[in-house]
């Protein structure tokens, strides 16, 4: 039985991930060692498309993965885990991370795609990459902890550095003091 075939009879002629029934193709989750419908999912051409082009992804489309992360496929969970992990700034798909269970194995695989992108991507509230050495501006009033001030929205942060490890924060001075900023209460100048 083909490929195509195999998984058209286990999503009952449906995109695996949002359950479009039009223009189906099969999609090898990376990284593709021997193949076959264990290691594939059905995918419409939005989601294709989606998933290729990481700067074309429409969040709104994706809440369907609400429902396809429950799945009990391997492959589709590990394509519902790296496309919430690849919006998690958003604010609703962390909430569906921190809800997705996968054992060890599949967890593994679904991390396994991102250690061919050595480099971790820190995102702006709007979605544009930072940079060590970059300039941005506080976006909210964020009240610093153990500083005894609050830094205002619309304050300057200048040659930011990046948290190692987490692309979630920043490092930059405010008042003359170093705190650590999560990237999604900044925007890039």
């Amino acid at each position: 039985m083909s490929v195509q075939k195999a998984l058209m009879e286990r999503s009952g002629g449906k995109c695996e991930l949002c359950a479009s029934e039009e223009n189906l193709s099969v999609y090898e989750v990376p990284p593709v060692e021997d193949g076959g419908a264990e290691k594939s999912v059905l995918v419409c051409s939005t989601c294709l498309s989606q998933i290729n082009d990481a700067d074309s992804m429409d969040p709104n489309h994706w809440r369907c993965l609400n429902d396809s992360m429950w799945s009990t496929e391997p492959a589709v969970q590990v394509m519902a885990y790296r496309l919430l992990s690849r919006m998690a700034n958003e604010g609703w798909p962390q909430d569906l991370l921190d809800m997705l269970y996968l054992d060890e194995e599949t967890l593994a695989w679904a991390k396994a795609d991102s250690a061919g992108d050595d480099a971790l991507k820190y995102i702006d509230s709007n979605g544009a990459e930072l940079k060590a050495g970059d300039s941005v501006v506080l976006i909210k009033d964020l009240n610093v902890k153990g500083g005894g001030f609050t830094a205002k929205r619309g304050t300057p942060v200048r040659n930011i550095g990046l948290a190692a490890d987490d692309p979630e924060h920043i490092v930059g001075k405010v008042n003359g003091q170093t705190i650590y900023i999560l990237t999604k209460f900044v925007k890039k100048n």
